[in-house]
């Protein structure tokens, strides 16, 4: 995922300290919580999910760099790709490691992601750039606000898998760039993210409504998840994210 996780992102202070403080089955290990069959299954949709994400990065950011206008930016974006698919096999090893198959836990998901990414193909190379740094950090605002409600073990990998692959930066220096070099970009590309904004949340919601266990992990009733109240705040706390990205490129939400 390209969600940054540092200063590159001014999103990124406001979402620490937003973000709820760990409690409960978060204070236990894998072992412990895992006892529970649904928090089980809910945490194995969990890593697919992610996995079959982390894996789609891959392949779109090595995609993206066909578009990428310069020998450098090629190498930039491979670069980043290259640390998406370690990510991922970091998820896939965790799901074998307790006693998922991998491939079964993913495909789930395989219709959900590939038919967002097919809705919002960029058309050219800065719609690539906003859309790992929009689209993708909206996706990865919602695991980070899951990962609070985890055990221990899982919480440590799936934020460590959220971590900025230097996208960030990258996007916001060469969006900006391009705005200064032509204002009339700018709107194009505000457009667009608000696209992509509507779009992620829609994914995001489809995916955990098709998923019973963690659908419940998110309203109540696995361990410590989300009520009702709480997921509204979560998707407000993703939306003010979302703004403040926005502002770091340069682009009106």
């Amino acid at each position: 995922m390209t969600t940054p996780d540092n200063a590159a992102d001014p999103s990124a202070e406001a979402t620490d300290k937003t973000t709820p403080a760990a409690t409960g089955v978060a204070a236990q290990n894998w072992d412990t919580a895992a006892a529970d069959p649904q928090y089980r299954a809910a945490v194995v949709d969990l890593l697919g999910a992610l996995a079959y994400g982390e894996l789609a990065a891959f392949e779109r950011l090595a995609e993206d760099a066909k578009l990428a206008p310069t020998l450098s930016d090629k190498a930039e974006l491979a670069k980043m790709a290259s640390a998406e698919f370690h990510h991922f096999e970091r998820l896939r090893d965790r799901l074998a490691a307790v006693g998922a198959e991998p491939t079964e836990s993913m495909e789930p998901f395989v219709a959900a992601l590939d038919g967002f990414h097919r809705q919002t193909a960029p058309s050219d190379w800065l719609e690539g750039l906003v859309k790992a740094f929009v689209g993708d950090s909206i996706a990865s605002d919602f695991y980070r606000e899951v990962a609070a409600r985890l055990d221990a073990d899982t919480r440590g990998l799936v934020l460590s898998v959220l971590d900025d692959t230097g996208h960030a930066s990258f996007a916001v220096e060469k969006v900006r760039a391009a705005i200064d070099a032509d204002p009339r970009v700018g709107g194009r590309l505000a457009l667009w993210a608000r696209r992509l904004m509507g779009e992620a949340l829609s994914q995001s919601q489809r995916v955990v409504a098709d998923r019973d266990a963690l659908s419940t992990m998110l309203v109540g009733g696995v361990a410590d998840g989300f009520d009702l109240a709480e997921v509204g705040r979560m998707f407000s706390r993703i939306t003010e994210a979302h703004t403040k990205r926005m502002a770091a490129l340069g682009l009106a939400a």
